[in-house]
């Protein structure tokens, strides 16, 4: 589960990627609106956790630029502020959620489950799309129209994830690659292409008829006949 955290302040930032990573996501913090802002229309994450006073750009002002470009990934609004004006500005920017600092850990992680379980299409054996799902505690992809499943390598679990959550688009080779190997990466685009034959030849194995499709010269796309 790919994060992006806006924080200016560093203590506090230190302390929630400590938090959230022990929790299994994966974090990028970004200590002003400007550069959460940036991330952001990249697409990759799957949930956002931004802070209203930040430099260069404020909260609601990212939340809503963010809405702006379509971008409907859920946003969690962190504040000091307590009034209940506060708390409609930033829902009407387009925030999902809204939480007054200090907060008890166990209430941010509870509100972050509750806004990607609602964001989500999971089956009770984790995210799925036309004939298959993913097993997410042995890492299998299991084809429900065959019946067969194989395991899956981390790169490969991580694609079909980040594509069933985004069934409806095409992803670009740079999204892809952000998302499964991040910003601090040195993996080259063509390391997506790798991994996507990979991520092919365990679909036909199975016997799936979803399919990862390329579209010349914009990305991928997974498609099932049996999903319009």
């Amino acid at each position: 589960m790919k994060l992006l955290l806006a924080e200016d302040e560093k203590r506090m930032a230190d302390a929630l990627t400590q938090l959230l990573a022990l929790e299994g996501y994966e974090v990028d913090h970004f200590a002003d609106g400007e550069s959460a802002l940036m991330a952001a229309e990249s697409g990759i994450y799957d949930v956002m956790v931004l802070d209203v006073m930040m430099p260069r750009m404020n909260g609601y002002k990212v939340a809503s630029e963010i809405r702006k470009g379509g971008n409907k990934t859920p946003i969690l609004m962190l504040t000091a502020k307590s009034e209940l004006d506060d708390k409609v500005t930033g829902l009407d920017s387009g925030a999902d959620d809204y939480l007054t600092k200090p907060f008890m850990s166990k209430e941010l992680l509870a509100r972050l489950r509750a806004l990607t379980r609602r964001n989500q299409g999971y089956r009770e054996s984790g995210p799925a799309f036309g004939d298959i799902e993913l097993r997410q505690e042995t890492a299998e992809l299991f084809c429900t129209s065959s019946g067969r499943s194989v395991r899956l390598g981390e790169k490969e679990y991580k694609i079909l994830e980040y594509m069933i959550a985004n069934q409806s688009q095409i992803l670009s080779r740079e999204q892809l690659a952000l998302r499964i190997w991040g910003y601090e990466s040195d993996a080259e685009y063509n390391n997506v292409e790798v991994y996507m034959s990979f991520t092919r030849k365990k679909l036909a194995f199975v016997d799936a008829k979803t399919e990862i499709k390329a579209v010349r010269g914009i990305g991928y796309e997974l498609r099932c006949p049996d999903v319009q």
